[in-house]
């Protein structure tokens, strides 16, 4: 049972799911104790591993812990027969109830794969791309993406592999996400460092040599689950005399939930005050995300190298009794803070800064491509608003002609044109050109009038006679062409006179 305890307890540390109500009494004077007594007795509170798949995994395993016969085999099988899958083959066994809500668990979790490889993909701007969920969900190795409906034992196998493979992997990406953090840091020191004048340069200098200094000043640190370290929590922590210590009573003390073992919580739990002498967060020079660095490798130091003889990522009672025999328990080396061990070489730094250059290029040069499609609908849109004003001008039109009935120019072509007064109120004809009523036509116009005609038209005479060519204008007097000869007429001879 302990085994699938330590595959769930690791890095940031589950704390156990498992028998914490078959807790072992612990048999020590709990008067002489500073942590308050019903802490041994209280369950677990669920701590985030921080696998993405995280609930799905709690989850599941609390089910299968609903389940008395899978109770008893984990109960009996160690870490490396889980690890091979043979646990997972005892899911054919368990309760029907228990089986129809783990299919309902994995048809939750596929969904939520699902929903989140559609928001990558909208993130992205891939909106118009068809998804394929089943070559999506082959990344996600914890579960059987090719029956995405039931719980079967090769879903079980997956996901006990996938998490002991990332658990383990967990604390070494977090050194990595630590260096970087480290090397970001002091790049950004540098940069600022550029930014100031030759007396500016000096002084932060200056105050930054102190600074370290300054945390570099602190007590001294026991080495991480060493005799001294322990007898300092024994005395300092629990209020209890150094000269009683024992290592089986300090066991029984610290675990917390009584289940027998020392997970990675309660071990990491052990340092505080080593840390403290370190670290205070309301000091400048002190960083807390530093803290927390020094603790996990404390933490691991006394898993891999002291005490967790079997590699289950716990403690158990016999195995922290026999390192609390060797002499590195007794005679331990001085340990080595963070401050003494930088967490990167100049080398990394350089290629660091190298990397954060090719990002910055590579942001530029999204920016301006942003920037050009930018440009480019803005373009398009004034071109799309033109043709919409266009169209509105001809849509228009259109009406007027429709409304006037004015012919189009096809109509006119091929002679069908409907003449626009054909059912329309002609215009007012002006008074001199509409007819006379009835029995007022062809009345003689007054003598003035008549006279006035008179001399319109002997103008327009002598104008034509101005226009008339000068082959076609009379000759003067004298001057004209002789008559022609009349034409001869034929005779005809019968005719009698």
């Amino acid at each position: 049972m302990s085994c699938l305890k330590g595959l769930l307890t690791s890095c940031l540390v589950l704390a156990s799911v498992l028998s914490w109500a078959q807790a072992v009494p612990i048999s020590i004077d709990k008067t002489k104790v500073k942590i308050p007594e019903e802490t041994v007795k209280e369950p677990p509170q669920s701590v985030d591993t921080g696998l993405h798949y995280d609930r799905y995994l709690r989850e599941v395993i609390d089910f299968l812990e609903k389940d008395q016969h899978f109770r008893e085999k984990l109960h009996n099988t160690d870490m490396e027969d889980i690890k091979q899958g043979k646990l997972a083959k005892e899911l054919d066994f368990v309760s029907h109830h228990v089986r129809s809500k783990l299919d309902e668990l994995k048809r939750q979790e596929v969904s939520r794969l699902r929903t989140l490889i559609k928001a990558k993909q909208d993130i992205e701007g891939g909106n118009d791309i068809a998804v394929d969920h089943q070559a999506l969900l082959k990344q996600f190795e914890y579960l059987n993406h090719m029956n995405p409906h039931t719980f079967e034992v090769e879903d079980l196998d997956r996901l006990i592999k996938s998490a002991t493979k990332d658990l383990e992997n967990y604390d070494k990406e977090r050194h990595e996400e630590f260096k970087k953090y480290e090397m970001m840091k002091e790049h950004e020191r540098r940069e600022h460092l550029k930014t100031l004048d030759e007396d500016g340069r000096k002084k932060e200098e200056e105050h930054y040599e102190e600074m370290k200094k300054k945390h570099a000043d602190h007590p001294k640190v026991n080495h991480p689950g060493s005799k001294d370290q322990l007898k300092e929590v024994w005395e300092e922590a629990d209020g209890l005399d150094p000269e009683d210590f024992d290592p089986k009573t300090f066991f029984n003390l610290h675990d917390t939930n009584g289940d027998g073992f020392f997970d990675e919580q309660e071990l990491e739990s052990l340092f505080t005050k080593e840390l403290e002498k370190i670290y205070d967060p309301t000091n400048e020079e002190d960083d807390m995300v530093e803290m927390e660095e020094e603790r996990l490798r404390m933490r691991e130091h006394v898993m891999n190298e002291v005490v967790d003889s079997n590699k289950d990522r716990l403690v158990s009672l016999d195995e922290f009794l026999v390192a609390t025999k060797k002499k590195e328990f007794l005679e331990p080396d001085s340990w080595e803070t963070l401050e003494q061990n930088q967490a990167y070489t100049e080398e990394e730094m350089r290629e660091f800064e190298e990397q954060l250059v090719r990002q910055e290029e590579d942001l530029n040069q999204k920016a301006a491509d942003l920037q050009k499609q930018r440009e480019d609908l803005e373009r398009q849109q004034e071109q799309l608003n033109a043709q919409k004003i266009e169209l509105q001008q001809a849509v228009e039109h259109m009406e007027r002609i429709k409304t006037q009935k004015v012919p189009l120019p096809s109509e006119i072509l091929e002679g069908n044109a409907v003449p626009e007064s054909v059912g329309q109120d002609q215009p007012p004809v002006p008074l001199e050109h509409q007819p006379l009523p009835p029995g007022h036509q062809d009345v003689p116009p007054p003598a003035a009038q008549q006279h006035h005609d008179e001399l319109q038209n002997q103008q327009a005479l002598g104008q034509e006679h101005q226009n008339t060519p000068h082959e076609n204008q009379p000759l003067p007097p004298g001057h004209n062409n002789p008559p022609e000869d009349p034409p001869l007429v034929p005779l005809d001879h019968n005719i009698v006179p």
